[in-house]
């Protein structure tokens, strides 16, 4: 404890750095006799303004507790603005999830005042939760990711003063497991689809040959797309960036399919239709209803919450993403097409390709060494066995 306190003395007063050295900085503000709030503020600079916002809260409760009262908000009134912010950051698909999720929080902590709502609090309902549901890690992680919203666009709106959701730690998600199509698998579906389902045959083509998201997908517009330039333009990503897709010869012959199904298209129309009798877009949050009864005719095990080894319409990236590094494309470039915004999201699909970290290692060598090896210069000639081994024929 001496050694903390001098390391925090150069510090304001009620700043300090838990683990000295670690650059994150906590305030603790003495609110009555036998209470103390300490929150996490993270830089120095965001520590100071903290302190200066419950030191200004502080007064308000003392002096005039009815107008602090006022800024009193409910969470259900602060996850309204979280889905607006959602909406102007990420696309509909994110912010369509995003509000089932509240819909879920919501029947237990809508009426509660924000403020008052603890890290326990939050806690003890993903505990909950994630036993009743069987939630895997992840997807405990993404409720625990909805609640943080709520609580970051409130102080970004000076609503709130702190983020209980900040001392949650998250779970460790297990991604490696990855759920493709073989060739074979690919092949049985394609010809179903072209069989039975015809209309849905260029969203699927288009899918495995372009990794795009479903809402990606199903929220394009004519306006987005460039036969000439064989170019497909996604202005809103789920990584908060736009990007480019390139197609390649099926994805055109698709487009074009689409293209001669729609004659009079509209450059703000939907590319993606329900039914080629009306003008309705696919739905961009579900296509279990009618993606499934496609596997089962193929002979493929749809996607389950009780287990990992179905497939969904998700998978389609995945199958897109593993033939690009089966067919030995640099992780740089799958990162790219995937649209990751970071490498290690990538990197689950290295290991279908070994040959590409086998030919890295190879490439140390280079041809004088190995020539060396070969006429035994290096290291001597090969001799077999080593000396301390015996034979197997001479013993008895």
């Amino acid at each position: 404890m001496k050694k903390n306190k001098s390391k925090n003395k150069n510090l304001p007063q009620c700043i300090f750095q838990r683990k000295p050295g670690s650059g994150v900085y906590w305030v603790r503000l003495r609110l009555g006799k036998d209470k103390r709030k300490t929150v996490k503020a993270g830089t120095l600079s965001d520590a100071k303004d903290l302190l200066v916002k419950l030191q200004r809260n502080k007064l308000l409760q003392k002096n005039l507790p009815e107008k602090l009262h006022k800024n009193k908000f409910t969470f259900g009134e602060l996850v309204k603005d979280a889905l607006n912010h959602s909406s102007d950051e990420n696309g509909d698909g994110q912010t369509y999830s995003l509000g089932k999720k509240y819909k879920l929080i919501g029947k237990d902590f809508n009426d509660c005042i924000a403020s008052d709502i603890t890290k326990q609090d939050i806690t003890e309902w993903l505990l909950e939760k994630s036993k009743e549901r069987k939630w895997s890690p992840a997807a405990r992680n993404r409720y625990k990711n909805a609640f943080s919203l709520v609580f970051s666009v409130a102080m970004d709106n000076e609503k709130l003063t702190s983020n209980p959701v900040s001392l949650v730690k998250s779970k460790p998600e297990n991604n490696e497991r990855i759920r493709f199509l073989s060739k074979d698998e690919e092949q049985r579906l394609i010809a179903v689809i072209k069989e039975k389902y015809p209309h849905y045959l260029p969203a699927f083509i288009i899918s495995i040959n372009t990794g795009m998201r479903r809402s990606e997908q199903f929220g394009l517009k004519w306006n987005q797309v460039s036969l000439t330039r064989k170019d497909i333009f996604l202005p809103k990503t789920k990584n908060g960036k736009g990007r480019h897709i390139s197609m390649n010869p099926l994805v055109l012959a698709a487009f074009r399919e689409l293209e001669r199904r729609q004659p009079e298209y509209k450059d703000d129309e939907y590319v993606f239709l329900s039914n080629s009798n009306n003008r309705r877009p696919m739905p961009k949050t579900t296509t279990s209803d009618w993606f499934f009864p496609m596997l089962r005719d193929a002979g493929i095990k749809p996607g389950s919450k009780v287990g990992p080894e179905g497939y969904y319409w998700h998978c389609n990236r995945h199958t897109f993403a593993s033939n690009l590094v089966m067919a030995k494309w640099d992780l740089s470039v799958v990162m790219r097409l995937m649209g990751h915004k970071t490498i290690q999201m990538t990197l689950r699909y290295a290991h279908l390709n070994p040959q590409h970290t086998q030919d890295a290692v190879d490439g140390l060598v280079t041809p004088e060494i190995a020539a060396k090896l070969s006429n035994g210069e290096l290291f001597g000639p090969a001799t077999g066995a080593p000396e301390n081994t015996v034979p197997a024929e001479s013993v008895a």
